[in-house]
């Protein structure tokens, strides 16, 4: 867990602990290499716009706007590597290929779920503390000085 400074991993292990998921260095290292990729600008919205459907490549990268090709691609790929996707390929002409959520797949949308009910329920705090964060950085600019 080498994205939290030592004081929060004893406290997130211990946390963890009683909750019965005790940390071995293999599970942080997977859990640090999936919140790096779930984390990323287009892994949860590609798991969000497959859903419970299957999509074709082109039909995935028109709902998810702004995604390049190649980003999608690489995106797909580590989806597929973690079992969380399904690639489905027919052998037709021209060949058509299929994505679908792995029933891990689905559960992981379901467990992200979790932090948009957080995210509505602490929605007034959050941009409270964010306005008082920017109003704090403006009094805190330097002034500019009255030439003589």
């Amino acid at each position: 867990m080498g994205y939290l400074p030592a004081g929060n991993q004893r406290k997130l292990k211990a946390t963890m602990k009683s909750r019965t998921c005790t940390p071995s260095p293999t599970l942080e290292t997977l859990v640090q290499d999936l919140l790096g990729r779930i984390a990323d600008k287009w892994t949860l919205v590609v798991v969000d716009e497959l859903g419970e459907e299957t999509l074709r490549f082109s039909q995935l990268q028109k709902k998810v706007t702004g995604i390049s090709q190649k980003v999608l691609t690489q995106t797909l790929r580590e989806l597929e590597k973690d079992g969380l996707v399904e690639r489905m390929v027919y052998p037709e002409v021209p060949p058509r290929v299929e994505y679908r959520l792995t029933k891990m797949g689905y559960s992981l949308g379901e467990a992200v779920c979790g932090i948009w009910k957080w995210a509505s329920k602490n929605c007034d705090e959050i941009n409270k503390a964010r306005a008082k964060f920017e109003m704090k950085q403006k009094s805190n600019l330097p002034r500019p000085r009255a030439e003589a």
